[in-house]
Formats: structure tokens, sequence, C-alpha cells
């Protein structure tokens, strides 16, 4: 099974430091839509892997991130995508759980859902805690540049193995070619 997994906002839909907090505030990021339709028709499962700390901080409710993501799957689904599965973690960084990135819960249900090993899967994100949960899973760590990507490829601790990129059509681009 062909599988890539990508993070949400920053990657499919803009960031926002006050958290995107209505269906409205959900805005794709150009090319992503195309991106993950590109990921389908060659056969790949889209999943999602993020954390959802604004949850956790009461600033938004669970049905509120459900017509945001409605919001994204209709988009996906208008552009000839398909997202397969979303994961999501709704602790902020204080509950200490084991779900939220750098950890590696999300990707241990991913991978025990898909019964696959993540070994060289692409994970694309674009935060640290992204490339080290990839990194973690013995994953291709993905860093595109748009959202909070400029300022993580500025660290010095990105994972060695880490490919970089300007976004996540250019990534889709050169990891599984064009359609």
């Amino acid at each position: 099974m062909k599988m890539i997994i990508l993070d949400q906002a920053g990657v499919i839909n803009q960031c926002s430091d006050t958290f995107i907090k209505t269906p409205d505030e959900w805005i794709p990021i150009p090319g992503s839509l195309e991106a993950i339709s590109r990921l389908t028709h060659s056969g790949y499962r889209v999943v999602i892997a993020t954390n959802q700390s604004g949850i956790g901080r009461g600033l938004i409710d669970m049905a509120t991130y459900n017509a945001i993501n409605d919001k994204m799957y209709k988009a996906v689904n208008q552009a000839g995508g398909r997202i397969d599965a979303l994961f999501f973690c709704p602790h902020t960084s204080s509950d200490q759980c084991s779900c939220r990135k750098p950890e590696t819960g999300m990707f241990n249900e991913i991978m025990q859902r898909y019964g696959v090993n993540l070994k060289n899967v692409p994970i694309i994100g674009d935060s640290l805690k992204d490339l080290q949960a990839a990194a973690a899973v013995n994953a291709l760590p993905v860093l595109v540049l748009t959202g909070n990507g400029r300022e993580t490829s500025t660290n010095t601790d990105i994972p060695p193995d880490t490919r970089i990129f300007e976004n996540l059509l250019m990534a889709v681009d050169t990891l599984v070619g064009t359609a």
C-alpha cells in the first residue's frame, strides 16, 4: 500500500497564530488541493496526523473542528482528491500525552489501523515536531516551507535525512511524480 501522511495547518491550509477557529478561517495553501488530488490519482492513501491544541485550550469545540474538516474534505473532493483518514491530538503540551507530536502515538495508531510499517513513508510537515515524529517511526521526514516551514528550516535539530520543498505540490511532484 502506498501511503503519505500530512500535517494539516501549514501544509494543507494556511496557519494562524490565533488558531483556525471557524470554517471561514480555513484557507487552502495554493497547490495543496491539487497535490492531494495527484496523490489520490497515483494510488496513495492520504492520511492526516495533526496536533490540535486549540481544542484542549478551549478555543474550539469538536462541532466546530468537524465543520472545519468538512470544509477541507469538500474542497479536496472538488479538486478530485480524497483524504482517507484524519488523526488528531486534542491535547496541549502540558497534558504530556503520547499522541501529541513529536510523540508517536498517532503514528502508532496509523500503523495499527492500516497494518503497515511507516519505514520510508513520507510524513510532510512544517514544524520540527512533525520531522522528529517522522524520524522516530523511521518514516521519511519532509519539510515544506509554507506555514512555519521557513522558520523550521533554520533549526539545527532537523533530522539529517529530511527532504525540503517549497510547498506540498512541489513535494508531491518530486516524491511521487506528476500525473
